[in-house]
């Protein structure tokens, strides 16, 4: 089981903006944030659902090559909030929500790329 995981960005202030809207559709917020005086190397952010985030943003060099990162949610419908959060927050559209067959028959996923080109994912596995 995967306890936490997380992405550098190139420009934090733009990427903890970024995620605070994209991630607001599945129900995560900004839980902890960190300066590099505590961490005694970069400043980070936590997001996830109370108590305990498990998807942190540091500040540094783009992860390269850029990572992908799925947050499984219960409905397809949290999937289509998802997306267009993190298109109105200034994601790019890397795949719009809908069925992927090749997958599964009710994988429904959708991914945007944040603003370093990481591919960040809502994916439902659950029939409609």
């Amino acid at each position: 089981m995967i306890d936490h995981t997380g992405v550098s960005a190139s420009d934090f202030e733009k990427s903890k903006a970024f995620y605070g809207k994209a991630l607001s559709a599945i129900g995560y917020a900004l839980l902890m944030e960190f300066p590099a005086s505590v961490t005694g190397s970069t400043d980070v952010a936590g997001y996830g659902e109370p108590p305990k985030p498990d998807f942190w943003v540091n500040r540094g060099e783009a992860n390269r090559p850029p990572v992908h990162v799925a947050f499984r949610v219960s409905s397809r419908k949290i999937v289509d909030a998802f997306y267009q959060a993190a298109i109105a927050a200034g994601g790019r559209d890397n795949g719009a929500p809908g069925i992927r067959p090749h997958y599964h028959e009710h994988y429904y996923g959708a991914f945007v790329l944040d603003p370093d080109g990481n591919n960040i994912e809502a994916v439902c596995h659950q029939p409609e």
